[in-house]
Order: C-alpha cells, then sequence, then structure tokens
C-alpha cells in the first residue's frame, strides 16, 4: 500500500501549484481522501477532504476559494490545485486515505511560498 505525493516546491506569492497524490495497494475508488498540512512546530491540520465518488468537497476557511480537491479514480490519483498562494500556506502537505479504520497517509510533500 502506498500513497506518494508530488508536485511541491518554491511558489512566489500569488503564484499557483499543483500536489498530486498516486495510490497503490489498495481499492482507491472506495476510500475518502484528505489533504492535510503542518507547518513547522505547528500541528497537522485538514485542509480540505473529498469523497470516494469525488461528488463531496470540504475545504478549510483558510483556504476556500483559493484550493480545489479533486481525484480521478480510474487513474488512482488525487489532486489539490492551489491558487493564489500565500506565505502562510507554507507547509508539508500529506495525502491521506480512509474507509472505516483502514487509513493510509503518504510521506508529505513540502511546499514553500516565498517571494
Amino acid at each position: 500500500v502506498q500513497l506518494v505525493e508530488s508536485g511541491g516546491g518554491l511558489a512566489q506569492p500569488g503564484e499557483s501549484l499543483r500536489l498530486s497524490c498516486a495510490a497503490s495497494g489498495f481499492n482507491f475508488s472506495t476510500y475518502g481522501v484528505n489533504w492535510y498540512r503542518q507547518a513547522p512546530g505547528k500541528d497537522r491540520k485538514l485542509v480540505a477532504s473529498i469523497s470516494s465518488s469525488g461528488f463531496t468537497t470540504t475545504y478549510a476557511n483558510s483556504v476556500k476559494g483559493r484550493f480545489t480537491i479533486s481525484r480521478d479514480n480510474a487513474k488512482n490519483m488525487a489532486y489539490l490545485q492551489m491558487n493564489n498562494l500565500m506565505s502562510e500556506d507554507t507547509a508539508v502537505y500529506y495525502c491521506y486515505a480512509s474507509r472505516g479504520t483502514v487509513q493510509y497517509w503518504g510521506q508529505g510533500t513540502q511546499v514553500t511560498v516565498s517571494s
């Protein structure tokens, strides 16, 4: 079982990044997916969620209107499109998949927003 994030990096304020999460080893289409982030010295926080079907999404207030979570169950992929990035978006971003009590975490990808 694996969740592998990619797409992080350095961006300037106002720019965009798209994070990807590649799933393998489990029936991805039956799992809900969340993106979390953890800034240095802070707790890990939920950023966005998407249901197994992709029909339902939710967002933290801090990213609402700027970030979009999506998934492609045919490709076993989840995405986080991040627009209008701000310095406070700097964090390690983690992909998380869950179904009932079963949960998987990715290793994280660093996003740094700085001019």
